[in-house]
């Protein structure tokens, strides 16, 4: 079952302490694109179970998603260890999250 996005807003600084690699996933429960796009998402996730996904709820007075400058739902920004490595926007299929991941060191 998939998960919906969180309401409740980690701090800059938490997300940025964050170690290893990690899918933060920028979206609304109510967005079209972004229920499209979550079973698209997790399969892309599924082979990386050590990649830590992080759903959070974006929109106007959002701090988090302003910070990282998110324009489109969804947005899916893959660090490690806290630095930006990748982002895909509004993923059609799982290669290019897939290859952000990889390009980041999931394995």
């Amino acid at each position: 079952m998939t998960q919906p996005y969180d309401t409740a807003q980690p701090e800059r600084t938490a997300v940025d302490a964050l170690p290893g690699v990690v899918a933060l996933d920028f979206g609304t429960n109510w967005c079209g694109y972004c229920n499209a796009a979550q079973g698209i998402i997790e399969s892309a996730l599924a082979p990386y179970p050590n990649v830590r996904h992080v759903k959070v709820e974006d929109g106007p007075g959002r701090p988090l998603g302003r910070s990282f400058r998110v324009k489109l739902w969804p947005t899916v920004v893959v660090l490690k260890d806290g630095q930006e490595i990748a982002r895909v926007v509004r993923p059609g299929d799982t290669s290019e999250l897939d290859q952000a991941l990889q390009g980041a060191g999931a394995a």
